[in-house]
């Protein structure tokens, strides 16, 4: 079966159509999911104040969208998580290493000064490669 060239996948977020993004792209076999921040469907940030749960609800937000296009966690290559305090990384990282098991990708942790939403305090971006 012929793909097509690119496939696109839309949470229905508000932030999509203001900032003019979509929440992943599938260029034949490369997936890029736009950093995903940790929402809960009625767009409220999810768990404030636990690092843990909002890196878990944002590696939930992205692979649904990596599996929206047909792919799966071993297939990611690399990760970017950006946080607002870093010094809380085995947090983040616990939910990182359970989302990605036997197959961790690359991956990058930078903190930053702020996020979307003053109660996030991770976003991440993933890349996989699909067959």
């Amino acid at each position: 079966m012929q793909l097509p060239a690119m496939q696109r996948v839309f949470t229905g977020a508000p932030w999509e159509k203001k900032v003019g993004y979509c929440r992943a792209v599938r260029a034949r076999d490369q997936v890029h999911v736009s950093g995903t921040a940790p929402v809960n469907p009625d767009g409220s940030t999810h768990a404030p104040g636990d690092a843990y749960a909002q890196a878990r609800r944002c590696c939930e937000i992205a692979l649904a969208a990596l599996r929206e296009l047909g792919g799966k966690p071993s297939d990611v290559v690399r990760t970017r998580m950006f946080v607002t305090d870093i010094s809380r990384w085995h947090e983040y990282g616990r939910a990182h290493a359970e989302a990605f098991g036997e197959s961790p990708p690359a991956t990058s942790m930078v903190e930053v000064r702020a996020l979307i939403a003053p109660d996030m305090l991770i976003e991440i971006e993933v890349d996989a490669v699909v067959e």
